[in-house]
C-alpha cells in the first residue's frame, strides 16, 4: 500500500449553498483532489507533496462577506485515508429499488445493485441531485437508448442507464480523478456498453443520443444548453440537475428557446431534477 500522506481540510461554511459548491471549485483548481460534503461544510483533501502553507491565499470565497467559512486541518496517513471514505460512506437505497453502496458494504435485496468505490470524485448517489436523477433514470424507458452521461462523477447514473438497457452509453468528465474512477466503476459493475472520456462540452460535436443526462451547476449547464440540444435525437430527453429551485425559470427559458420543453420536475430539499424533451 503506498505511504502517501493527505492534508485534510474541514470547512465549516454558512449559509451552505451556493458557497460550499463554489468553495469545491475553487479549491479543486487549487490542487485538492477530493471532497466529502458534511452536514455544516465540506472536508477537502490534497496530497501533502502538493501542499504549501499558502494553498488558501488565492480561494477568493474565504476572502468574501456573504459567507462565513472556517476551517481546521490536519495531516492524514494513507491507511487512515481509507478508513475515512470507509467511515463517511454509507450505502443508500432509492424507492427500494436501486442500491448504490461500496464494494466494502453487504449487497442488498434491491433490482439494481451499483457498487462505487468511493474515493476522488463526485456522485456516491448522497447527495439530492444524484438521488433525484437516480429517480429520473428509474422512472423513465432507457431500453436499447443512446444515452450521455455529461459531467459523470463516479458514472453512477451511467451504469444504472445500461442497468437499464440503455446501449451505447458516453460517459463524460473533465475532472480526471472522475474520469479515472468513471473507468474503475465501468469494470467494477460488468458494464459492457459505456465509453468514458475526459473532456467538456466540445466532445459532443457530431455525436447524437436518445437521452442527455447532465447533474452539473446552473452556470455550466446555461453554457452548454445549446449543445445539448444539438445532440438530442428528435423527441429525445434532457435530464437536468444541479441547482435550486429558484433557478428553474432561467434554465427552462434557455431550454425553450433551443426547442427544449419541461415535462417532470422532482424536487428535494430545494434541490431540483429537470426532464426535458425535445419537440
Amino acid at each position: 500500500m503506498s505511504n502517501t500522506i493527505y492534508i485534510g481540510y474541514n470547512f465549516k461554511v454558512e449559509p451552505l449553498q451556493p458557497a460550499t459548491e463554489i468553495l469545491i471549485a475553487e479549491l479543486g483548481y487549487a490542487g485538492f483532489e477530493s471532497f466529502v460534503e458534511t452536514e455544516d461544510g465540506v472536508t477537502a483533501y490534497i496530497q501533502k507533496e502538493e501542499w504549501n502553507k499558502q494553498i488558501l491565499e488565492d480561494i477568493q470565497i474565504l476572502k468574501s462577506d456573504e459567507f462565513q467559512i472556517s476551517f481546521t486541518f490536519e495531516e492524514i496517513e494513507q491507511t487512515n485515508w481509507n478508513e475515512e471514505w470507509e467511515k463517511n460512506f454509507n450505502p443508500i437505497v432509492v424507492d427500494d429499488v436501486c442500491a448504490v453502496r461500496a464494494p466494502f458494504h453487504d449487497k442488498f435485496d434491491t433490482k439494481y445493485d451499483i457498487i462505487i468505490e468511493p474515493k476522488m470524485s463526485f456522485g456516491t448517489g448522497h447527495h439530492e441531485t444524484t438521488h433525484m436523477m437516480i429517480q429520473h433514470i428509474l422512472k423513465n424507458d432507457f431500453e436499447d437508448k443512446s444515452v450521455l452521461d455529461m459531467g459523470c462523477g463516479t458514472a453512477v447514473l451511467a451504469i444504472l442507464a445500461e442497468m437499464k438497457g440503455a446501449k451505447p452509453i458516453d460517459a463524460i468528465d473533465i475532472d480526471n480523478s472522475c474520469y479515472v474512477n468513471s473507468l474503475e466503476n465501468v469494470v467494477r459493475n460488468n458494464c459492457k456498453h459505456i465509453s468514458v472520456y475526459e473532456g467538456e462540452a466540445s466532445l459532443l460535436k457530431g455525436k447524437q443520443y436518445d437521452s442527455i443526462i447532465a447533474n452539473i451547476n446552473r452556470n455550466i449547464l446555461l453554457n452548454d444548453i445549446s449543445t445539448y440540444s444539438k445532440s438530442i435525437n428528435p423527441k429525445g430527453s434532457l435530464f437536468l440537475s444541479g441547482f435550486y429551485e429558484e433557478d428553474i425559470p432561467l434554465i427552462e427559458k434557455e431550454c425553450n428557446t433551443n426547442g427544449l420543453f419541461l415535462k417532470e420536475t422532482l424536487k428535494k430539499n430545494n434541490w431540483v431534477a429537470l426532464k426535458f424533451e425535445l419537440v
